[in-house]
């Protein structure tokens, strides 16, 4: 099965690399694989475990990285705590945004559902 990863800024077809190109400076990410749009520069990691390289989320430019970063940092914390599981997180996250915990997932995230998350568990 080979695996074709579309962009949704250009729609064009990302192509396969490693960490060494997404992150020169970065030896530990060289045997990574990411998914990358040549045309607009916007990328996203892979599951390690994939042996088709199943993407970790969408391809993301530069804010979109930005912010799901952002996100994580108020979110994270509320499962790390002990208080929730990460699941339990995730489900209460979901019920906020008013999605199904099937689609509710950082690395899924559009800028604006990153927005939406900052400001959700930044009030909770």
């Amino acid at each position: 099965m080979k695996l074709k990863v579309q962009c949704g800024y250009c729609s064009k077809l990302a192509k396969l690399t490693t960490g060494e190109e997404i992150y020169p400076h970065r030896k530990d990410l060289y045997s990574k694989f990411f998914w990358k749009c040549e045309p607009c520069g916007a990328y996203v990691g892979t599951h390690s475990e994939s042996q088709y390289h199943l993407p970790l989320g969408r391809l993301a430019n530069k804010n979109l990285r930005e912010l799901k970063s952002q996100a994580h940092k108020v979110f994270d914390p509320i499962w790390k705590s002990g208080n929730k599981t990460r699941s339990e997180a995730y489900s209460w996250l979901a019920s906020q945004l008013n999605i199904n915990i099937k689609f509710c997932h950082i690395g899924l995230a559009s800028e604006s559902q990153c927005k939406r998350i900052i400001k959700i568990c930044n009030n909770s």
